[in-house]
């Protein structure tokens, strides 16, 4: 009878996978052992499990720290095994699975899969890296008072795109390190994709507020659109980094968005507004061409004036 046995980590997290066809099965940290595992309170024979005919049996060979089923005080020596079943030795812990054993439903291929990998090529991933290190070095010299020269804009602007590519890398070895597929070029196509985006939706802020009063409903709602900008790039990181149903990655997106942007609202609020003496006026430069309505000549402007203030009288003298 065949019989599956798998190390997984403290979480519950897949680490490896043997099959066996034979009716005794070692696990110890001597080298003779069928599963050898490194764990030092693991002893060199710590079980054997084994087949009498009918079921699988657990047998502790003595070991120092014995063996207990689940992470519970239940010692598993003698315990008929049942699939599924989880048996801690030491500090690691492996899992009984037979042939039969159910397994979860399959994850569904997501129709933007494709979409996904065309961020990876090479041509799409070049020319999203090098827009945001222009749109980076165009804002730092919008942002400077001072005449800046080329190289003085080609230094922060690299530097700021490499401290941005930290986040995909750190996901991609996360990713490798849990034993999953990194794909760190597509991961870096992904965020740079949506940093050009975030650049995107802070132009159509300041113009909508360059057109509106601070009191336009719409001026709320583009408060949201960062916010939705940065739950889809997690989720998307947490979709190509890992395999995780649809329930656990959205949770985790959520966390993430609530973490980054919660953060900063509290950082803000944490600082103490410093006094001065000098008006500091937060406002944005468009040029005309920036407006939604056309905008109307100086003589335009009189002439609508003067016609408005006749129509105020006339109403005042009929309400005498």
């Amino acid at each position: 009878m065949e019989i599956i046995i798998e190390e997984i980590s403290r979480g519950h997290k897949l680490l490896g996978r043997h099959k066996f066809a034979k009716q005794s099965i070692n696990v110890g940290r001597g080298y003779h052992s069928d599963i050898i595992l490194s764990d030092p309170h693991v002893c060199a024979e710590h079980l054997s499990i084994e087949f009498d005919g009918d079921n699988w049996l657990i047998a502790d060979q003595d070991s120092i720290n014995g063996c207990f089923l689940d992470d519970g005080n239940k010692p598993a020596n003698g315990h008929i095994v049942r699939s599924g079943d989880v048996i801690t030795l030491g500090k690691s812990q492996i899992r009984v699975v037979f042939p039969h054993h159910p397994v979860e439903t399959s994850i569904t291929l997501s129709p933007f899969e494709n979409l996904i990998n065309l961020t990876k090529h090479p041509v799409a991933l070049f020319v999203n890296i090098a827009l945001f290190a222009i749109i980076t070095g165009w804002m730092f010299f919008l942002n400077n008072p001072k005449e800046v020269t080329f190289t003085q804009l080609f230094v922060p602007s690299i530097g700021l795109t490499l401290m941005f590519a930290i986040w995909p890398a750190s996901v991609a070895l996360i990713s490798h390190l849990t034993k999953h597929d990194a794909r760190i070029f597509t991961q870096l196509g992904l965020c740079f994709v949506f940093y050009n985006l975030t650049w995107f939706s802070d132009f159509i802020e300041a113009l909508v507020k360059f057109n509106t009063s601070s009191q336009f409903p719409l001026t709320a709602l583009l408060a949201l659109l960062p916010i939705s900008i940065a739950f889809c790039l997690f989720w998307l990181n947490c979709y190509v980094g890992f395999h995780m149903s649809g329930k656990r990655r959205t949770v985790v997106a959520v966390c993430l968005t609530t973490l980054l942007f919660g953060g900063s609202f509290l950082i803000e609020m944490s600082k103490k507004p410093d006094f001065s003496i000098r008006p500091h006026f937060n406002s944005t430069l468009l040029t005309p061409s920036f407006m939604f309505a056309k905008s109307s000549s100086v003589d335009e402007f009189i002439e609508n004036s003067n016609e408005l203030f006749s129509k105020a009288k006339k109403a005042a003298k009929e309400d005498e």
